[in-house]
């Protein structure tokens, strides 16, 4: 399996250097010559590697979170913003007739069982994974998605390539 992978082309480059690396050590180089034989410097890296290796087979190829501060909003949190942002606003309580990200942010701090802490670009990035974008006319559309008059009548068009040009 190692084999396929440092050999495979359509793998990202990470992967194929991490298994360089796994194999040279493999056949007993030093972590220094498996670093130096998957293009690297550091054999601190290829030593924690052959560690994580061991224990958890090939799954070790595949990066983890690469630094600064842990993600604080977990599945649940995420949840929240989503069933946040698709409430219809109420014009007295919410102050809006539709959702900006203040307004949602406000909206979800005030919540008894909201999010106190929420930043706007948390909420942004929640909205922008689950496939919304802000557009200029003020307004959140899913992507993909768009209203086309067809014989003056508004019809939602839906790209069915939208998944695949995201990624």
């Amino acid at each position: 399996m190692l084999t396929q992978i440092s050999r495979a082309q359509s793998e990202p480059a990470s992967h194929v250097a991490r298994a360089k690396a796994l194999l040279a050590v493999a056949e007993g180089q030093t972590y220094r010559a498996a670093a130096q034989a998957a293009g690297r410097r550091s054999n601190d890296a290829v030593s924690q590697l052959v560690s994580r290796f061991n224990r958890e087979s090939v799954a070790a190829i595949e990066p983890r979170h690469g630094g600064g501060p842990r993600m604080v909003y977990g599945v649940e949190e995420r949840k929240r913003i989503l069933a946040e942002f698709e409430r219809q606003p109420d014009r007295e309580r919410d102050g809006t007739a539709t959702w900006s990200l203040s307004t949602l942010q406000r909206a979800l701090r005030e919540a008894p069982d909201g999010l106190p802490d929420v930043s706007t670009y948390t909420i942004w990035s929640v909205l922008h994974d689950a496939g919304w974008t802000w557009q200029k006319n003020r307004t959140w559309c899913r992507t993909g998605t768009v209203t086309r008059k067809r014989k003056g009548v508004a019809v939602e068009v839906t790209d069915p390539e939208a998944e695949a040009k995201k990624t």
